[in-house]
């Protein structure tokens, strides 16, 4: 409280505060965030420190690197609870895809009694004991549905929309960190003859166990690493679906020479070049798992790494889908050229019928339907222009964290430099605040 007090007084001293009324000072109440009541529409909200937008485990990354520097910030999430994206929208059997030691957040390791691998509800115990441990106490149920750089004022100002109420509050602040990552919303395909399909279509977001799909034919539309993992989980429920591969895919095992895949990966990359590291990694697969196009799953002619770094296309780590491939429990089939009433008609000129189709295609960024600013981020992707390690700082106090293509572990690096960069401001600005006006 003694820190919320302090940034009080710098408020209270400093000219641009008075350029903005009226503000209502934003502090902890009985250990959460409060918003006065007054008609929100007709004043501002000032925030000391910094404005975070999405309380997933990229904006908890940030706001817990700042708590430990002394630096104030305030959260704002859609949801209801922290990182709503794995609690709301994943499916039961979800485990990490990478050992926990390359997922852990800045300052507070995975408890040692985790496995490797953590389930998904491992993930969000650890998640909600980080947010505790660093007093993070998002404001939920607030949509952002705009935020700009007042350059008269040099502030940001946000304005978001509290569930069940349609008058937007504004929040403003020195500094705003986009935090709302890739996977922000559901990239769903326009299929011709979606509209006339008799049986339902669900995202992968929507699905939760191959329960509510005994006995039913199931189409699969993706080959990533959630439309395998839905094939597998499918399959254990004695479901016999079918996987759409459009594109080529890389598929790797898990671990390789007793190791995890990716921690290899790493290992191999401090010592050699990419492409050398791609090689390897491409003969160890065939010895492992087999000529796998000769089950319609054709590789890229990029190696895996490569083709990360160029596209952010991540390979698929294989727990299992692979073998019900190869024994026929799940079917391969090409792209669909488009739905009937009751099925699905493929490129090759296959038909076949379907009681249900699963979307498995993946997540975009919402950050261009509400940011208003086009120069740092990208308008037609909703990503920032520049590729990691430069992703992570614009202009004016704008940040960027959880969109590096490089999971939790490129977002711990770019919330540990967010937090470094803000600090030095923070200590800078208090002597600006307390100089003589020159007017």
């Amino acid at each position: 409280m003694e820190r919320w007090r302090e940034a009080e007084g710098k408020t209270l001293h400093d000219p641009l505060f008075h350029l903005c009324p009226p503000l209502a000072f934003h502090q902890p109440s009985d250990g959460f965030h409060e918003v006065a009541t007054r008609d929100e529409a007709e004043r501002s909200i000032w925030v000391p420190g910094s404005i975070i937008v999405g309380a997933g485990p990229s904006g908890l990354a940030v706001a817990a690197c700042l708590e430990a520097k002394g630096v104030p910030s305030m959260i704002l999430e859609r949801s209801n609870c922290i990182a709503s994206l794995w609690q709301l929208k994943t499916y039961d059997r979800l485990r990490l895809h990478l050992p926990k030691r390359f997922c852990q957040l800045p300052l507070a390791p995975f408890p040692a009694c985790f496995p490797t691998y953590p389930t998904k509800q491992q993930f969000v115990a650890y998640l909600e004991a980080y947010a505790r441990r660093f007093h993070i106490r998002p404001c939920f149920n607030q949509t952002v549905v705009s935020a700009e750089y007042d350059g008269r004022v040099k502030l940001w100002r946000v304005w978001a929309v509290r569930a069940g109420n349609d008058k937007a509050a504004e929040y403003v602040s020195r500094w705003l960190v986009v935090a709302t990552g890739e996977n922000a919303e559901a990239a769903v395909p326009d299929i011709d003859g979606m509209s006339i399909f008799k049986g339902p279509i669900i995202h992968t977001s929507s699905y939760k166990s191959g329960d509510e799909f005994q006995g039913k034919r199931v189409l699969v539309i993706g080959c990533g690493n959630s439309g395998m993992e839905v094939c597998l989980d499918l399959c254990n429920h004695s479901v016999r679906p079918r996987i759409v591969v459009r594109e080529s895919v890389h598929i790797l095992p898990r671990e390789m020479l007793g190791r995890s895949t990716f921690g290899l990966c790493m290992w191999l990359l401090k010592w050699l070049p990419m492409r050398t590291v791609d090689r390897i990694l491409l003969l160890l697969s065939r010895v492992m798992l087999g000529d796998i196009q000769r089950y319609g799953l054709r590789r890229p002619r990029l190696g895996p790494l490569e083709l990360k770094s160029l596209s952010g296309k991540t390979p698929v780590l294989d727990v299992g889908a692979l073998a019900k491939i190869k024994s026929g429990d799940i079917k391969v089939c090409p792209a669909v050229k488009r739905l009937t009433g009751h099925g699905a008609e493929f490129v090759d000129g296959r038909s076949e019928d379907f009681d249900a189709i699963i979307l498995a295609t993946g997540y975009k960024s919402n950050v261009a339907s509400w940011l208003k600013e086009r120069e740092f981020f990208s308008d037609k992707d909703g990503f920032p222009r520049k590729v990691f390690p430069d992703s992570w700082k614009g202009e004016q106090g704008l940040y960027a964290v959880g969109f590096t293509r490089q999971g939790l572990m490129g977002a711990s690096v770019d919330a540990k430099r967010i937090a470094h960069d803000i600090k030095q401001c923070w200590m800078a600005e208090p002597k600006q605040r307390m100089l003589p006006s020159q007017t």
